[in-house]
This record gives structure tokens, C-alpha cells and sequence, in this order.
């Protein structure tokens, strides 16, 4: 069946042929796989295949934190043409066009290494969400075979876990927590939210129930435990105390990958769509009292922050504040 006579052929011919015709600008975001998906009706594998070949063509590029774009000026110069026709020509062309393929992926593979496989894979999520991430995803992009990343990584599972790690890996914790324990475990957690923040897809992959051995990632709950010992707290209060002020952080950090997943889908930020929400229903809501009362009386005071920023600090001290009235009982009852 020819490419066009499929839904992945017909998507791409659609997608090649906006950003060909400059109705897609370089640098502008291309449809994610969510909103093909939810547009076209198709399967996330179907979205994820019409985004790999549109970057195998030249036509698009990932960028960390905002997506995928259309490439620079000049890269759709060098896509294929679309046709129809049939022939020896073409038959010569997907020949040569194998060829290359094959090429570029015994290329790759000469260099693949499992750092490079963490590093690419890493930056796959960065700018597309574990959504986008597979094994035959980070293949394409290091150019190589999908089953040759089985001889360093045993499977996704795995590379999830050493992504994990290397997250985590690229801003260690200093070797003395700064001050005393307060100090100390605050340190931890505005580290923490850095990280989240990097890499949104990272909390949705933590588990406080099943927690995987990283080590860079176990870490931080050993320096949290340290900065508490000697307090009076019992090794089992030291442990809760810090995985809950860690299970926080990354509570509240999960909204991070929702959030940029949700601009990616609107084109547009929080505070606009919040902004479009201001409509008759919304006042209606807010102007019932007697149902809403609280709700009425912030709709009346002053504007209040209720970013992702603001709630972590607020959290944070509020945990600290809870974490210093145990270690205070302590110290008056010498238990």
C-alpha cells in the first residue's frame, strides 16, 4: 500500500505539507502525539511513527522543554518528494534509501554506548514526554538498530531507572548539608524541585511503595536522614520524616509534566487559559455565597498565587515546621 493510502501516510503528507508550504514556520511547535491522536484519531504508536519519520526527513527537531519544532530554513529541501508514481526509479530510490538507512545504523552502532543511550533517551522525554520515549524511539535518534540497545540496556524498565539516576546525577547534592537540620533538609527538597523541574516526565517515574535502586536518587534520602541524627528522633522517624518531605516534592512536581504537556496541546500557558475561564459560568460559581463562601471571599480580596512555586514553598515550610515540633517533644520528654 502506498504511504499516502495509510493514517501514519496521510498524517505525514499533511504535517510535510504545512511546514513545506511555511504554514508551520521554523521554530514553530508541530502537533504533539496527544493532540495527532486526539485530531486524527489514530493510536499513540501511529502519532509517535509520524513524528520519528518526519525527524528522520529533516523536516522537525525535539527541543528540551518545549517539544518538537519545525527544523531550520532549508532542512525540507532535502525531504522526499511525495508521489504516486511507480517504477524502477522508485523501486532504485527505497532500494538506496535502505541502503542509507542501514548504513547509518551500523554507524551508529559502532559508537552506542549505554551512557549515550540514558543521554539520548533522557532528552527524548525532555522534550516530548515518557509518552514519546520507546526503545525504537531512542534507536532512531542515535541511528542505530532497535535490538542493538538490548546489549546495554535490558529493556525500558531499566532505562527508565538509569534515566532516573542520571537526573538526579547531574546536580549532586553537596558533600555537608548546609547549617543545621532545617537548613539542611530544605537544601534537599529546593535541589529536588530544580530537578523536577529540569525534567518534567521524572516524578511520574518515582515510587515511594516500590522505590528502584538509584543510587544517585537514594542518596538524597541518606543525606536527609543524616541531617537529622543526634536530634532524639528514632531511626524509624528519621526515615519517615525524610521520604515524606521527598514524596511532597514530588507530589507537587508531577503537575509539571501535566502542565507542559497541557501548553504543548492549547498553545497556551496556565495563566491564559485561566484567563479564557473567566466567563459566565465561572462568575456564576463564584458569585453563589451561600455555597461558596470562602470561594466568594477570595474572588472579593486580592489576587492570590496559587503557582506550583508558591504551593512548594508554602509545603515545604509548612513539612519542616511539622518535622521541628517532633524533634522539640523530643527534647522536652528526653525520649
Amino acid at each position: 500500500m502506498a504511504e499516502g493510502g495509510t493514517p501514519s501516510g496521510r498524517i505525514l503528507a499533511e504535517l510535510r505539507r504545512r511546514i513545506t508550504s511555511g504554514e508551520l514556520a521554523p521554530g514553530e511547535r508541530v502537533p504533539s502525539t496527544r493532540r495527532i491522536t486526539r485530531e486524527w484519531g489514530v493510536a499513540m504508536a501511529t502519532a509517535t511513527k509520524v513524528l520519528t519519520r518526519l525527524r528522520e526527513e529533516g523536516l522537525v527537531r525535539a527541543v528540551p522543554g518545549v517539544g518538537t519544532v519545525v527544523a531550520a530554513a532549508g532542512a525540507a529541501a532535502s525531504a522526499p518528494a511525495v508521489s504516486g508514481a511507480s517504477g524502477a526509479s522508485g523501486a532504485a530510490s527505497e532500494r538506496a534509501s535502505g541502503e542509507s538507512g542501514v548504513r547509518r545504523a551500523r554507524a551508529g552502532e559502532r559508537d552506542l554506548t549505554r551512557e549515550r543511550i540514558v543521554a539520548t533517551a533522557v532528552q527524548v522525554a525532555d522534550a516530548e514526554g515518557l509518552t514519546a520515549l520507546s526503545m525504537r524511539r531512542v534507536a532512531t535518534e542515535l541511528g542505530a538498530a532497535t535490538m542493538s540497545l538490548y546489549r546495554h540496556v535490558p529493556g525500558k524498565d531499566d532505562l527508565l531507572r538509569l534515566m532516573m539516576d542520571e537526573a538526579f546525577r547531574e546536580e549532586p547534592l553537596p558533600d555537608r548539608l548546609p547549617g543545621g537540620w532545617r537548613e539542611g533538609l530544605e537544601a534537599v527538597a529546593r535541589l529536588q524541585w530544580r530537578i523536577y523541574r529540569r525534567h518534567p516526565w521524572l516524578a511520574a517515574t518515582m515510587s515511594f511503595t516500590r522505590p528502584v535502586m538509584a543510587p544517585d536518587v537514594a542518596v538524597h534520602t541518606e543525606r536527609s536522614m543524616a541531617a537529622l541524627a543526634g536530634l532524639g528522633l528514632e531511626q524509624e522517624e528519621m526515615a519517615q520524616a525524610s521520604v515524606t518531605l521527598a514524596a511532597f516534592v514530588c507530589g507537587l512536581a508531577v503537575h509539571f509534566e501535566r502542565e507542559a504537556q497541557a501548553e504543548q496541546d492549547s498553545g497556551m500557558s496556565a495563566d491564559e487559559w485561566m484567563d479564557l475561564q473567566d466567563g459566565e459560568d465561572h462568575d456564576r460559581l463564584m458569585a453563589d455565597p451561600e455555597r461558596f463562601p470562602m470561594f466568594d471571599a477570595l474572588n472579593r480580596g486580592p489576587e492570590i498565587d496559587m503557582s506550583l512555586d508558591a504551593l512548594f514553598e508554602f509545603g515545604v515550610a509548612r513539612m519542616l515546621d511539622g518535622i521541628g515540633a517532633v524533634i522539640e517533644r523530643r527534647a522536652v520528654s528526653g525520649a
